[in-house]
């Protein structure tokens, strides 16, 4: 063979080679990635030791943040639990219902991120804290639930690991319910009638990281979407035996390091499955911490695997105790859980998807927990349904670094407190809080977070203009209905 008809051979070997792996490329034929949402239960922004903690350690949550992204500028929907899950399922904000509380609920058939994920392909597990309500029987078979809006399976808690069931529920029933007998919550009584197994609230957490990791090796194959929602460090403040005396931070301190290990292994069984890198990982909080601590228990005793360390008496003082040690649970923000100031819904948010997102890279992006369902939309190409996701941008282009901020968004809008008498609006800069209803009459707040992140200088009289052009978006997406577009 000459040189010219060897040179001819190797390039059409080359030329074929290409062809090959042309229509693979153009055929999208990267697995679509498993999602794993972890939304930890009233962890402050200080909470977290790459977020500034001194007294607590949290090295498996800092090694999402070193092997991802860390956005410092992240808001819950709500200042509150139920309010907040509600809108990182749904994609819409829940000031939008103007309801009171903590009672927010999903109805069956309502479209959420697992139902859309469902629709393309996806196995989804709802595993923890639900506090999105339940049919309200009891005794009547099945329990709707989780499974009624989208997801393949369950295992959690009605509202938390203190609420009166004393019980876990797996998908459409309570576990541990006595055959044959009623269940019914008596005030006064430790446990229920009718529950041969009541819940021991320092293993809670243990055992729905063991269900979470279940669901993980049996969907393996993908794709998957896990939202796993501990309860620490919720109050009560009941961590394992093992985690206490750990930190530096009190038994406050040892709950939130109990939290970093459920997550350091969700993250090893990721590591043993050859699952990390084709798995996008979320890391948030539902709201911020508390300041204060939960001394009630409903009438009803502790029901704990072990009493060492004084737990039943400092459960009661402990993060007060914890504070007093120099913790500070929402960094530099004002109060807490509850409140529209910064303490009760600026949040830890760190995203992990290995190849995509630079690691330990940060963003001061304005975001929102409702994001999370048009970001996922963005990711497998999909179209959000059209009478869904009201309030959900992707933050997709932020994550991958082609953005610095979400584009066209102006305002994060949050339900601010309880009572429904306060939205905040943020904006990055400037804070408004709005305040109406039972309230209206101690008017709006405006801050400059820039130079005042304490909230204690109230600029609303010297920046009507600023007031006014915020309150107006305020106004024009209750009128619109959304703000995604």
């Amino acid at each position: 063979m000459s040189n010219k008809q060897i040179v001819i051979s190797l390039a059409a070997i080359c030329i074929a080679t290409t062809l090959c792996f042309v229509p693979a490329a153009n055929a999208n034929s990267t697995p679509k990635p498993n999602i794993v949402v972890i939304y930890a239960d009233d962890l402050g922004y200080g909470d977290v030791s790459c977020y500034g903690a001194t007294k607590i350690q949290t090295p498996n949550i800092d090694r999402l943040a070193s092997d991802g992204m860390r956005f410092t500028d992240a808001h819950s929907p709500a200042s509150l639990c139920s309010p907040s899950r509600y809108g990182l399922l749904t994609g819409r904000s829940p000031w939008r219902l103007h309801r009171k509380g903590n009672g927010y609920r999903l109805s069956p058939g309502q479209t959420t991120l697992a139902s859309f994920l469902k629709g393309v392909g996806y196995t989804s597990a709802a595993i923890g804290k639900w506090h999105l309500g339940y049919s309200k029987d009891w005794n009547r078979l099945p329990i709707e639930g989780p499974l009624e809006v989208g997801f393949d399976y369950h295992f959690g808690v009605p509202s938390n690991h203190n609420d009166s069931t004393r019980a876990f529920i797996e998908n459409h029933d309570l576990v541990g319910r006595k055959f044959g007998e009623e269940f019914r919550i008596e005030k006064g009584q430790d446990f229920p009638t009718g529950l041969a197994q009541p819940r021991i609230e320092d293993q809670v957490d243990s055992t729905l990281t063991k269900k979470a990791v279940e669901f993980i090796r049996k969907n393996a194959d993908g794709p998957f979407f896990l939202y796993f929602t501990p309860c620490a460090p919720h109050t009560h403040v009941t961590p394992a035996v093992e985690f206490r005396g750990t930190s530096e931070a009190g038994l406050f301190g040892d709950h939130v390091q109990e939290l970093d290990s459920h997550v350091g292994t969700i993250l090893k069984t990721l590591d043993e499955l050859n699952l990390t890198d084709n798995t996008l990982v979320v890391f948030a909080s539902d709201n911020g911490s508390t300041p204060k601590d939960f001394k009630g228990t409903q009438g009803v005793n502790l029901n704990l695997a072990n009493d060492s360390g004084e737990i039943r008496k400092k459960y009661k003082t402990a993060k007060e105790d914890a504070k007093k040690m120099g913790h500070v649970t929402n960094g530099p923000w004002r109060d807490g859980k509850g409140y529209a100031y910064e303490g009760g819904h600026r949040i830890p948010f760190i995203v992990r998807w290995p190849g995509r997102v630079a690691p330990g890279s940060s963003s001061d992006c304005t975001v929102s927990m409702t994001d999370l369902f048009a970001t996922s939309a963005e990711i497998l190409d999909s179209e959000l349904p059209a009478k869904a996701a009201d309030d959900s941008l992707s933050l997709l282009p932020v994550l991958l670094g082609k953005e610095i901020c979400v584009a066209d968004r102006e305002n994060v809008f949050i339900l601010g407190n309880g009572k429904d008498s306060a939205i905040a609006v943020c904006t990055g800069r400037w804070k408004l809080i709005v305040r109406y209803g039972i309230d209206s009459d101690v008017g709006h707040e405006l801050y400059d977070l820039s130079k005042d992140p304490g909230e204690l200088n109230n600029l609303s009289e010297e920046n009507p203009e600023v007031v006014q052009q915020m309150a107006a978006a305020l106004k024009k997406a209750e009128t619109d209905g959304q703000t995604r577009h």
